[in-house]
């Protein structure tokens, strides 16, 4: 008998006492809601499923998705034994338990299917075990992660397996599976008798973030509260008899009707929106993205609103600050001048007031910055400067733009033929100032946006003056 295996005859635990999460998963392929683009008919993943053929899988996708239910009903249509480790409390030693377990088991044509909860966990060490397992067939591996596999899963064991990306359920998703715990009377909430209109479904729905699990969590506290405001009102409704009176007292209120579950009740239930964020993992980068490129698309809208993602969510605002100011020199540069000052004096605002005072300075920063002018002639100019330093020679600085603090330098010919523009009426010198191999380079090539159009202008005109001073000196 595996240790892993369930005592024949032995106690069974009491669904009442579990989650609603937890009873109301789905037990076949055809109860799962969600994932059509894996699991309808025809696709990829059922396909598989139904030739029993599935090998190893990773299961990629937020929380609350199904990723461990699927991997239940995998086992169960597969007919394999089904062992479920969890990375955040497993090590080695257990994983080599099982292994020998499916191993011996394998010989006795027992297939086994062993499904790791957040494997991205597992350090490189952990996720190896697996790996001759994994090429002998003793087991099956489904691995299920909330980041991206390509970073936090070894390529060996990538190679191996593969990757199927789950989606989060929309909102009419989750409102069919909460309709469905409602109804349900045999692992629902249908016994409860609960009313909760398709408007209220949502709200909990648009609450979750596409998080099945989150959903449900929300609707079971609901439910009792709603049971609970129906037995208060009952008991408030009863009217209070002196002992000495005639009269009965009114009957107790009917709470055997239903429960309705409210707007308010939900809000209750809520209390705050759990937003899903990692600030380590990828979800972190993904909204830094979209916040930086809504800027530069000039869309304030779309700024604000993944601002506020961020902020809600509880990232770092001081983080949040410099990346606005990366924004405000490499999106707007030399179009508007002042937005560098701008971000800096938000900076400063978040550091010195703190949150939740200091997320107006950064909004507005962030609206400033997607409704200036924009300009990455700054930014292209120093990115072509890098490359002509990383790759030409390193020339040294001509003569003529050296001090000579020393008689020495000066007889070796250091500030010789400098040209002080003050002294010139143009104050524009015919004065080479690149090295020999880049003297007719241009790198800074101010656009027609905003202030930089000024800039485009003085330049033209500087240039115009130093082909005078050239052919000035020239005719001389």
């Amino acid at each position: 008998m595996s240790l892993f295996q369930a005592i024949p005859g032995g106690n069974q635990p009491d669904d009442r006492g579990r989650p609603l999460a937890d009873r109301m998963r789905p037990r076949t392929l055809d109860e799962f809601v969600g994932q059509e683009h894996l699991i309808a008919p025809g696709k990829p993943l059922r396909a598989q499923i139904e030739r029993d053929d599935i090998g190893s899988l990773i299961f990629w996708g937020p929380p609350g998705i199904g990723k461990t239910t699927l991997a239940k009903i995998i086992a169960k249509m597969t007919r394999a034994d089904f062992i479920e480790f969890s990375a955040v409390l497993s090590g080695i030693k257990e994983i080599k338990q099982v292994m020998a377990d499916a191993e011996r088991g394998r010989q006795y044509g027992t297939r086994t299917i062993v499904f790791v909860d957040e494997i991205h966990r597992f350090n490189k060490a952990q996720q190896d075990a697996f790996l001759p397992h994994v090429e002998k067939g003793n087991i099956r591996l489904i691995g299920a992660t909330t980041e991206n596999p390509s970073f936090e899963i070894i390529s060996a064991l990538l190679s191996r397996s593969r990757v199927y990306v789950l989606k989060p359920l929309t909102e009419e998703q989750i409102v069919v599976l909460l309709r469905r715990a409602l109804e349900d009377g045999e692992r629902g909430l249908g016994a409860m008798n609960l009313l909760a209109s398709d408007y209220v479904l949502r709200q909990i729905a648009a609450y979750s973030s596409g998080d099945a699990r989150s959903a449900y969590n929300v609707l079971e506290v609901a439910a009792a509260l709603a049971a609970d405001k129906t037995r208060a009102a009952g008991k408030e409704t009863q009217t209070p008899v002196a002992p000495h009176s005639a009269e009965k007292a009114a009957p107790p209120a009917d709470v055997s009707g239903a429960h309705e579950i409210t707007t308010e009740i939900v809000q209750d239930a809520l209390q705050k929106r759990v937003l899903l964020y990692d600030k380590a993992g990828e979800e972190h980068y993904n909204l830094i993205s979209a916040l930086h490129k809504s800027v530069r698309n000039s869309d304030p809208d779309a700024s604000l609103y993944w601002l506020a993602r961020m902020l809600e969510a509880g990232e770092d605002p001081l983080y949040i600050a410099r990346r606005i100011v990366r924004m405000a020199v490499e999106d707007i540069g030399l179009a508007d001048p002042n937005a560098l000052s701008l971000c800096m004096a938000a900076r400063d605002a978040v550091d010195f007031i703190g949150m939740p005072e200091g997320n107006l300075a950064l909004a507005q920063a962030a609206v400033y910055l997607a409704l200036a002018p924009k300009s990455n002639a700054l930014y292209t100019a120093y990115s072509d400067v890098q490359q002509g330093v990383e790759r030409t020679a390193a020339e040294p600085v001509p003569l003529h733009l050296r001090n000579a603090p020393t008689g020495l330098m000066k007889n070796l010919g250091y500030g010789e033929g400098y040209q002080y523009a003050h002294d010139m009426e143009s104050k524009v010198a015919d004065m080479q100032c690149l090295p020999d191999n880049l003297k007719d380079r241009r790198y800074y090539q101010p656009t027609n946006e905003g202030v930089e159009k000024r800039f485009r202008e003085r330049l033209e005109e500087i240039r115009r003056q130093r082909a005078q001073a050239t052919k000035t000196e020239s005719e001389q």
